[in-house]
């Protein structure tokens, strides 16, 4: 079973400062967005460090680059949502700043994000799986489509009218809040597509606590 990319949770809209950004500025942009922490960029947005509102304590009017922790605890978007849950856990941070193969800035994943993957109770997945998704938004009948979860793990077992459906349904079920894989055990009455969408797969091990 595939793991998750840290690229399927991240914030791609991350807010960053410059190494030369006063410390007064960077506090004032961690109050305006409600967050506790930033990222520090070069020029080029290769990530040098991490500024916190920890940092920020010191009264004396320094730079970013004066106050940060540095070197930032960094994370690829190709590696899995359990490797960044380990590195938060390990290394005691409440983020990760996401990198490119040349150390730029992607993207963030918080400790928030991977909580969110893990912490939805399985019959609460399969209720909404069943009820918002499968019958609301897709209009399939309880009886086409048996729904199974368990440690957050989705099976999707039956016959579906169509083919297109399918990828459909194993897309929308990956989706929701909680799924950390998607076990596809469906067919089809009729044939209209040849497209089939593989399932989708997240880590569920080392959850930070």
């Amino acid at each position: 079973m595939k793991h998750a990319k840290v690229g399927f949770l991240m914030t791609d809209e991350v807010v960053s400062v410059l190494g030369r950004t006063p410390s007064t500025d960077v506090a004032a942009l961690l109050v305006e967005h409600d967050i506790s922490g930033v990222p520090v960029v070069d020029s080029d947005e290769r990530v040098l460090g991490v500024i916190s509102r920890t940092d920020l304590l010191v009264q004396d009017h320094l730079t970013a680059q004066d106050l940060m922790t540095a070197p930032a605890v960094t994370i690829h978007a190709e590696q899995t949502v359990t490797e960044a849950a380990r590195l938060i856990t390990r290394r005691g941070v409440t983020r990760l700043p996401v990198i490119d193969d040349e150390d730029r800035l992607v993207g963030i994943v918080t400790r928030r994000d991977l909580l969110r993957v893990f912490l939805r109770p399985d019959h609460e997945i399969r209720r909404v799986l069943v009820e918002d998704v499968l019958a609301d938004t897709m209009g399939i009948g309880a009886d086409s489509v048996s729904v199974s979860v368990a440690d957050g793990v989705v099976t999707l077992a039956g016959r579906l009218p169509k083919s297109s459906q399918i990828p459909v349904a194993l897309r929308l079920a990956g989706q929701l809040d909680g799924v950390v894989a998607v076990i596809d055990r469906l067919a089809a009455h009729s044939e209209d597509t040849r497209t089939r969408t593989a399932p989708v797969d997240r880590g569920t091990e080392d959850v930070p606590r």
